[in-house]
């Protein structure tokens, strides 16, 4: 059943751990979609089959032999059937040359200890075994443990189960391990995960104590100001976490006036700009640190800071995406909205259309410009519409799209690394991208479980927020 929801998955370009996930986020998506399941049999296939079929944008097609657990659920269920048996659909002088030309008495059945043979506890085997017979393996030993490998397997068996090495699934196991698995496992799986293009850095899963899992991500920032060298992590509650970068130790946390952060941005100084669940832009000083003003320098400089007043300038803005890009003076808030528009506020007041439908992500970077220290904010979106395109406000966005794919981003980063300007994007079926427009390196990732927020550090290292982890992975040379 696992194998099939995952493969489904995959082919419709959505991430889906479970069926209930699949139908989910088949609901969500506007395509229209027709699945074909050929040789079906199991009866827990055909509760996936009915659980689909109450998908408006879906259309099934499936194969099963009569007399097998899934043509018993379905017959009868409501769905059309048309028998093969019947005479009416066979081309009886062919049918004779097919049985005549078929071996007789050999009787076909699938085997009945299915992937017994791989070492279920044994990390390095189930990477280099295939990836089918592993889940089927785990999904009959419902029992079992196997040292926290099973659960791993099964957080991010969409993203094993593709067509790679042994080293990319040792990595991608090794990232949804967690402290509880047996501690032997990791460091097999650290050396076996030597050849892939990633290394991970840090991950913290659902579960770990040492470092605490600071919970479900629904959006990340990287920290500036008082906030350098942090990472915060917005969840499903009002509570906005600050984890340390380097090993995800806790910093902090605050509680943003019992508003659900969907979005995040840190400004110069620590003060935080976040979008609540209903598109609202907000401000949150709480973090913000700065330095005590006494003496004359106090009276000289008592009026509003930088932060105050962009606060001002952005009272009372809606928004689905934000991003911001320091700059001399307050620096550049950039806002997208359900119609495909990206408005910027702050520096540079500027407003254009980029996609067809919601824009999903923005990220934004100061971009140098002559020999006297200009910059000008350098705008990267996102959309519903699978593009992503680039901006630089007060002037016109680049012609044609920077990136297309046939499914949405959902969240994306930039910053300044050692080659030039990187950006970060995740999509919708959960590949991650890391792209240096310089240099043309371009690598990418797929973590497993749905991905929802991603940021990037200047030294290139990629944080990936997800339901049940947040990791770490750095680009290897």
């Amino acid at each position: 059943m696992w194998g099939t929801v995952w493969s489904l998955a995959d082919q419709l370009g959505v991430v889906a751990r479970s069926r209930v996930e699949l139908v989910e986020a088949l609901a969500r998506d506007p395509r229209r979609a027709v699945i074909v399941l050929p040789d079906l049999h199991e009866e827990g296939a055909a509760e996936l089959v009915l659980d689909l079929a109450n998908v408006t944008d879906a259309q099934l097609i499936v194969e099963s032999r009569t007399g097998s657990g899934a043509y018993r659920r379905l017959s009868g269920s409501g769905c059309a059937e048309l028998d093969l048996d019947l005479e009416q659909w066979r081309d009886q002088e062919r049918f004779a040359k097919w049985r005549a030309s078929s071996a007789e008495g050999v009787e076909v059945s699938a085997p009945s200890s299915l992937g017994a043979e791989v070492a279920l506890s044994d990390p390095v085997a189930v990477c280099e075994a295939d990836p089918i017979l592993v889940t089927a393996a785990y999904e009959k030993d419902e029992a079992g443990v196997h040292g926290g490998l099973r659960a791993a397997w099964l957080l991010a068996g969409q993203s094993l189960c593709r067509e790679q090495s042994s080293a990319v699934r040792a990595l991608i196991l090794l990232s949804v391990l967690g402290d509880r698995a047996d501690p032997r496992y990791a460091p097999v799986l650290k050396e076996l995960a030597c050849g892939a293009a990633w290394g991970l850095e840090w991950s913290r899963v659902r579960g770990d104590m040492a470092p605490p899992w600071p919970g479900p991500v629904t959006a990340m920032a990287r920290g500036r100001g008082a906030l350098a060298g942090c990472l915060l992590v917005a969840g499903v509650d009002s509570t906005v976490r600050t984890v340390r970068g380097m090993d995800s130790a806790a910093r902090g946390r605050v509680s943003v006036l019992g508003a659900r952060p969907a979005a995040l941005t840190v400004l110069a100084d620590g003060t935080v700009l976040f979008l609540d669940e209903h598109g609202q832009l907000k401000l949150e000083s709480a973090w913000t640190i700065g330095p005590e003003r006494t003496g004359i320098a106090g009276l000289l400089d008592d009026g509003p800071t930088s932060a105050q007043r962009l606060g001002d300038v952005l009272r009372g803005q809606m928004g689905t995406s934000l991003g911001y890009a320091e700059g001399a003076g307050l620096g550049t808030v950039v806002l997208g909205d359900g119609f495909g528009y990206v408005r910027a506020f702050g520096d540079v007041t500027d407003s254009v259309l980029l996609h067809e439908g919601v824009v999903t992500s923005l990220a934004a970077l100061s971009l140098p410009v002559g020999d006297e220290g200009t910059t000008v904010p350098l705008v990267y979106s996102g959309g519903q519409d699978g593009t992503v395109r680039v901006w630089s406000p007060g002037s016109k966005p680049m012609v044609g799209t920077l990136m297309r794919r046939s499914c949405p981003v959902v969240a994306m980063d930039a910053a300044w690394t050692a080659g030039g300007p990187t950006a970060v994007v995740a999509w919708a079926d959960g590949l991650v991208e890391w792209i240096n427009w310089e240099t043309g390196v371009q690598q990418t990732l797929r973590p497993g479980p749905p991905v929802r927020a991603v940021a990037l550090e200047a030294d290139g290292r990629v944080f990936v927020g997800m339901d049940e982890a947040l990791t770490c992975f750095a680009p290897m040379p």
